[in-house]
């Protein structure tokens, strides 16, 4: 049996404004392509597969299209919800998804048993337990009185204690199959990217690997977009996102896992994912910015996405003027400037001499921006800032996806 793991599509995603559905729609030409030619039976999505809770009807056409062209294939899916994504949108088509053999698990269930799918064949019987994100709810009783460390405690406990109702229900009712975990969570241990949002208080919840317990023979992980082998020997691996979502991923190489199972052994191999677009980055003074931009060709089959730094000693009003110009009239076809900062070094002896433009409000994560607001308030001091970030780390952990 061959299953093929992936995640964290975030359909729907922007880039400094951008729309990324072209990139999306050519991952899903090449892993349709893939599936067919690799005769994957099983494919397996661990969450986030939308970037939105309250995702736009574009963003839904283009998942509701990717699973009607893999009817054909006869492989049956495995979707689970990650902290991006609505429970209540991802579980309503539930039933009817379910008669074409694409199960869906949006959020945690009343039962355990609720999780789990079976698959056969001629060789091996798999079992698959599809544990989506656990919100904070699902996992732990708030109490009153509590600290802040209670709670990463008592977050870390909760998915401790899920994770090995998951294996003793596999003991109790599968074994001798092979098993497969997924999870939608944070590993310590896991390089993070811009594009992510934090999880389960900031990602300070994070558990360790053994949490999955000795049962799985693979561990199918999201959340963490770059492609991640948690544990080789233990077979707990993050697929990663199809695409860079952010200039701090523009060096990743983006793949699927395909795990093969025999009656006798499991191989796990990596299928790299061919890139439709580069992020790239310009830094520099003025003239060598313009210079590697006059000299950039794009090999792609989308316009790259760019970002400049420019690095002066003194403030100059021409030099901002120039920036300007060369955003939007650069002439090389086939990039786009997305992102630009300025930087000048007399001035960040006196004061901030740092200037960016062209981003927005939705260009920064919910944590960043709230960093930004605390920078204004100079009469806190260090102490209740702390006080007010763990309060705020908290309240996101509580609204889980739905900001």
């Amino acid at each position: 049996m061959k299953i093929l793991h992936t995640s964290d599509w975030h359909i729907g995603k922007h880039l400094h404004k951008i729309d990324l559905s072209e990139d999306l729609q050519l991952f899903f030409d090449w892993l349709i392509q893939t599936i067919g030619k690799e005769k994957i039976d099983v494919l397996l999505v661990s969450g986030d597969i939308f970037d939105q809770s309250n995702p736009s009807q574009a963003a839904q056409k283009l998942y509701y299209d990717f699973l009607k062209r893999m009817l054909p294939l006869k492989c049956e899916i495995v979707i689970t919800g990650g902290n991006h994504d609505s429970v209540a949108m991802l579980n309503a088509p539930k039933e009817l998804l379910e008669a074409l053999n694409v199960r869906v698990v949006g959020g945690a269930t009343e039962q355990i048993s609720d999780l789990f799918f079976t698959f056969k064949d001629e060789e091996v019987d798999v079992v698959v337990a599809a544990v989506p994100f656990l919100r904070d709810r699902d996992i732990r009783k708030a109490a009153p009185g509590e600290t802040y460390s209670d709670k990463i405690e008592q977050l870390r406990d909760g998915l401790k204690t899920y994770f090995e109702k998951i294996s003793e229900h596999f003991i109790e009712n599968h074994k001798g199959a092979k098993f497969i975990v997924m999870g939608h969570l944070y590993v310590q241990g896991a390089e993070l990217s811009e594009s992510e949002r934090e999880i389960q208080i900031g990602n300070q919840a994070g558990v360790e690997h053994k949490i999955f317990g000795s049962e799985a023979d693979y561990v199918a992980l999201g959340h963490i977009h770059k492609p991640y082998a948690v544990s080789a020997k233990s077979n707990i691996h993050y697929s990663g996102s199809p695409i860079s979502f952010s200039f701090s991923e523009k060096e990743d190489n983006k793949q699927v896992n395909i795990i093969e199972i025999t009656s006798k052994q499991l191989e796990v191999n990596i299928v790299p994912i061919p890139k439709f677009r580069r992020l790239v980055s310009f830094q520099g003074t003025f003239d060598e910015v313009s210079e590697a931009i006059s000299n950039f060709t794009n090999q792609f089959e989308l316009d790259a996405l760019g970002e400049i730094e420019i690095n002066e000693e003194t403030e100059n009003v021409g030099v901002t003027e120039n920036v300007e110009d060369i955003i939007q009239h650069h002439g090389i076809e086939g990039l786009k400037i997305v992102k630009r900062k300025l930087i000048f070094k007399d001035r960040l002896m006196g004061g901030s001499g740092v200037f960016e433009g062209g981003i927005d409000v939705a260009d920064f994560t919910t944590t960043e921006m709230f960093e930004k607001r605390l920078e204004f308030e100079t009469s806190y001091d260090d102490d209740f800032k702390d006080e007010l970030r763990n309060a705020f780390k908290e309240l996101l952990g509580n609204l889980g996806g739905k900001i």
